[in-house]
C-alpha cells in the first residue's frame, strides 16, 4: 500500500500513534514580480559529469572547484577551465565512474575551515573495491593550483555491499567538523537494514573531527538516512539541510539545528521504517522515536532530489532566507521558507528560470564566499543564479 496524497499521510501517521508533521504546501510557479528579476548565468561548460562544486574559504582568487564523477577536481576562473586538473583520482575510483548510470567514482569535496593556512581539502570517492574511501590531501607548496598526491591520508574507509547508495557529499560545518553522508549500502529498500542499525555507519550522517587524533572513530549525527545526497549549512542559523532520495514514491528535506547535532542520542529520520511522511511496505508503522522531514514531493514531481542552499547573498535579496532543492530525474527547481515549525511558500522556478526546458540531471549546488548559488548539470555545465 503506497499512500499518494496528504491525507492518506496523515491517516497512517495517527494509526501509528505519532504526532504528524504537517504535508508540504503545494508548490506554485515563484510570483511574477520575483521571478522576474532572477536568471541563471552560465559559468562554466565542457566539464566531464561535475557533481561536487566547492569555494576554498580566504581563496582570493575566487576559484570554483568542480569535483567530477570521473576522478578529478578542475578549477574554473572566469568562466575558463584551467586545462590540468587541481588533483587527478581517475586511477583511485571505481572503473564505473562516471559509466551511464553508475553511482560510483569521485563525489564528494570540501576544504578545510583554515585551507588559507594549512591548504587541507578532503575528497569521497568509491574505490575500485566500490569501498567509500574519505581522503585528505594539501596543496602543493609554492603552486596553489594543484593539490599534492603525495600529501594522501586516509580518515574513513567503509565497505559498501552494493553499487549503489554511496551518499559521497562532504561539508565542514560551523563547528570546524567535517560530515560525511552515507547512503543505506544500496541495493533497494535497505535489504540489510542498515538505516535502522546504530552500529552501521552505512545509512548515517558522520561527523568526523580530521584535525584531532589519527583513525578516531566518526559520531554519529543521524541515522534512518537512504541516501543523502547534498546538504548543506544554513550560515546564518547553523540549520543543516539534507536532500534524501527516496525509493518508490516520495523524496524528502530532512534539517538537522544545532542542538540536534549536538545531542547525545542521533536524530533518526525513520528509513527504512518510512519513505517520507508515509510507512514503508506496510499500511501502518511504528514511528516513535523518529523525526518526520520538513518537506516532501512525490514522484509525481521527480525520482531524485538534489539538495541545495539556504540564500544568503547580497545580489538577490528577494531570495533571502528561502532554502532551494532541485531533481535530477526532471531538472525542476524549488525554493521553500521555513519557521523551525512549518513549510511556506514552496516555488516552482522552471518557468522563470528554465522555460524552454534545456536543463537537466541537475547533480549539484554550491555556495560562495558571499553566499551566492551555483547550480551543476552533470551533462557538463555550471550555473550562477544572477539578477536579471
Amino acid at each position: 500500500m503506497r499512500p499518494t496524497h496528504a491525507l492518506a499521510a496523515l491517516a497512517l501517521l495517527a494509526l501509528a500513534g505519532c504526532h504528524p508533521a504537517a504535508a508540504s504546501p503545494r508548490a506554485v510557479p515563484a510570483p511574477a514580480e520575483v521571478a522576474a528579476g532572477v536568471r541563471l548565468t552560465r559559468i562554466a561548460t565542457g566539464l566531464a559529469k561535475p557533481v561536487a562544486l566547492a569555494f576554498a574559504p580566504g581563496d582570493a582568487g575566487g576559484r570554483l572547484f568542480v569535483a567530477e564523477q570521473t576522478g578529478t577536481i578542475r578549477v574554473v576562473r572566469d568562466g575558463v577551465v584551467d586545462s590540468e586538473p587541481f588533483l587527478d583520482l581517475t586511477a583511485r575510483v571505481s572503473p564505473s565512474a562516471g559509466a551511464r548510470h553508475s553511482e560510483q567514482g569521485l563525489l564528494g569535496l570540501a576544504f578545510h575551515p583554515r585551507f588559507a593556512e594549512n591548504g587541507c581539502l578532503f575528497v569521497n570517492l568509491t574505490d575500485p573495491t566500490g569501498a567509500t574511501r574519505v581522503l585528505g590531501f594539501a596543496a602543493r607548496r609554492g603552486d596553489p593550483d594543484r593539490a599534492d598526491p603525495a600529501s594522501e591520508r586516509e580518515v574513513l574507509r567503509v565497505d559498501q555491499p552494493y553499487a549503489n547508495h554511496n551518499g559521497g557529499h562532504l561539508a565542514f560545518g560551523p563547528d570546524g567538523v567535517l560530515y560525511v553522508g552515507l547512503g543505506d549500502g544500496g541495493s533497494a529498500g535497505d535489504p540489510r537494514g542498515n538505516g535502522q542499525n546504530a552500529d552501521a555507519l552505512l545509512g548515517k550522517l558522520l561527523a568526523l573531527d580530521v584535525d584531532g587524533p589519527p583513525n578516531a572513530h566518526p559520531r554519529t549525527i543521524a541515522l534512518g538516512l537512504r541516501n543523502p545526497w547534498r546538504y548543506a549549512f544554513d550560515r546564518a542559523t547553523g540549520d543543516l539541510w539534507i536532500g534524501d532520495v527516496g525509493q518508490h514514491a516520495f523524496e524528502e528535506i530532512d534539517v538537522l539545528s544545532p542542538a540536534m547535532r549536538a545531542a547525545a542520542v542521533p536524530t533518526n529520520f525513520g528509513w527504512n521504517v518510512v519513505e517520507g511522511l508515509h510507512c514503508f511496505r506496510a499500511p501502518t508503522c511504528d514511528q516513535r522515536g523518529f523525526t518526520p522531514p520538513v518537506a516532501e514531493y512525490g514522484h509525481d514531481d521527480g525520482c531524485s532530489i538534489t539538495g541545495g542552499y539556504v540564500y544568503r547573498g547580497r545580489r538577490l535579496p528577494a531570495l533571502v532566507g528561502r532554502y532551494f532543492y532541485a531533481d535530477y530525474c526532471t531538472a525542476m527547481i524549488r525554493s521553500l521558507t521555513w519557521d523551525g515549525r512549518t513549510v511556506r511558500e514552496v516555488w516552482d522556478w522552471r518557468a522563470a528560470l528554465d522555460p524552454e526546458r534545456r536543463l537537466a540531471n541537475l547533480s549539484s549546488f554550491g555556495e560562495d564566499a558571499a553566499g551566492e548559488l551555483y547550480l551543476a548539470s552533470i551533462d557538463g555545465d555550471v550555473y550562477r543564479f544572477d539578477p536579471r
